[in-house]
């Protein structure tokens, strides 16, 4: 019996597989029938399929399986005429005949798909006594072989007691696809706000086209095993999972597990070797800050040891702002979905209206109510400077003291706020006590000031921290 499809679904992961599950009609007789089914991916792990009857009625054990993916090319017809010689067609006549010369195969360069091999080698074909190491044309080869096939293909010997008809459901897992999401926002010329466009791109590299399939994405950190091994436990689950259709938007999203799913809600084609993009996410007037920060440490490591002998630790300078934006991924800012791990670039209208491109950056997975914020490059035109102005030590009553001085110059046209981060490296017991601007604690051994900067104009932040051990 040879299976017919009918209407695949396929789940994608970003990690480059596929839970594919199929409908393929069955017709058993009472005991053991051969049946093959030739719509099978190239990348297809064997040891992953699954079998049954969705309706519960028919009870069917697959007694032997093989899986053959050599489908047939040119490569592999030459490594089975290995030895032997063939025609190949070498140019053509005026008239259009070909012209043909004979050659013998010593090496084909055929290495099979998935092989452990350095990759093809370059073939090796003898013409008139001489070794040629490539072909001198375009092969001819008598016939196709007993042993190819046209199309990858499951052999099953299936054995069932309840014999008759019935639609049965193929499930399994492929390599070769995969899925990603990118983001762009475009921000006005002047103002926080932003419109926010998502895409998915999906690759399908698996050597089959989905006709009319139902795609759904998975996103988070699936945990598969590699080299032809795989955790399947939440793969298979949602590959069995019933597909259900909804109205309106082009993508949705819903919880699964611990992951997202991301279901495309109008059936689709993808093609073998095809890129195919959506859009999932069109969110218009996003509040989006943009955030300056200082962190003029640099080359900053802590030990763990008290570093008090070297007055000149950690005073190394950077002078770099870097320029950061974050948005909220809620609901009342225009988003409120989980968000997968993805590349964000960022785009700022010019004064005549064109998009000029202002940075980019990856996102991790980012559920709702969280706060994005990305690094997108450095300013031109806000500049900073740090340096140690004080510092004293006592041994014997286990105490310093240092003092630094952080200037930061605006040479833009509006005030830019800046967060100016200092790491407090000596030791894990301090004390600010002096400052000229009041700092916040961030964790441990961090304190961020948040300043104003007047357009042409610096400020200079001065704290005093106190050490003891």
């Amino acid at each position: 019996a040879v299976l017919a499809e009918d209407g695949p679904s396929l789940t994608i992961y970003n990690g480059g597989f596929a839970a594919v599950r199929e409908h393929v009609p069955l017709d058993l007789k009472s005991g053991v029938n051969p049946v093959t089914f030739a719509g099978a991916t190239t990348t297809l792990e064997p040891e992953s399929v699954i079998l049954r009857d969705p309706s519960g009625q028919h009870s069917v054990q697959i007694l032997e399986q093989s899986y053959r993916a050599d489908t047939i090319s040119q490569g592999l017809l030459l490594s089975m005429y290995e030895g032997k010689t063939i025609e190949f067609i070498v140019g053509r006549t005026g008239d259009g005949k070909d012209v043909t010369s004979s050659g013998k195969v010593i090496r084909s360069g055929y290495v099979p798909a998935g092989s452990q091999g350095q990759g093809n080698q370059s073939p090796v074909i003898e013409v008139n006594g001489q070794l040629r190491f490539s072909l001198p044309g375009e092969p001819i080869f008598p016939d196709l072989g007993t042993d190819t096939v046209l199309k990858p293909r499951l052999n099953w010997l299936l054995q069932t007691e309840q014999p008759g008809a019935f639609n049965a459901e193929l499930a399994y897992i492929t390599n070769g696809m995969s899925w990603a999401a990118d983001y762009n926002l475009v921000i006005p010329e002047k103002g926080n706000t932003a419109d926010v466009v998502g895409w998915i791109t999906m690759h399908n590299n698996s050597g089959k086209t989905f006709e009319n399939a139902r795609i759904r994405l998975m996103a988070g950190d699936v945990n598969k095993i590699q080299q032809n091994g795989l955790r399947r436990d939440y793969a298979m689950k949602a590959a069995m999972e019933v597909n259900v259709a909804a109205a309106a938007p082009v993508v949705t999203e819903k919880a699964f597990d611990e992951f997202h799913l991301y279901t495309l809600e109008h059936a689709t084609t993808l093609h073998e070797e095809e890129t195919k993009q959506v859009e999932f996410v069109h969110a218009m007037n996003v509040n989006s800050q943009r955030v300056y920060v200082y962190d003029g440490m640099e080359g900053y490591y802590y030990f763990g040891n008290f570093v008090g002998d070297n007055p000149g630790y950690g005073t190394q300078m950077n002078k770099k702002i870097w320029v950061m934006q974050e948005f909220k991924n809620s609901k009342e800012n225009g988003l409120g979905i989980a968000l997968p791990k993805g590349r964000l670039r960022f785009y700022r209208r010019d004064t005549d209206g064109s998009l000029q491109f202002i940075g980019e950056n990856q996102i991790d997975h980012t559920p709702k109510d969280e706060t994005i914020r990305v690094y997108t490059g450095n300013s031109f035109d806000v500049v900073g400077e740090r340096k140690q102005v004080d510092y004293h030590v006592d041994r014997g009553g286990h105490q310093a003291d240092e003092t630094f001085e952080v200037r930061v110059r605006n040479h833009k046209k509006e005030t830019v706020n800046v967060r100016v981060v200092e790491h407090l490296y000596r030791w894990s017991n301090w004390k600010v006590t002096n400052e000229s601007d009041e700092h916040k604690k961030t964790d441990a051994q961090t304190i961020e000031f948040r300043v104003n900067v007047a357009p042409d104009q610096e400020k200079v932040v001065k704290y005093t921290v106190h050490y003891s051990w």
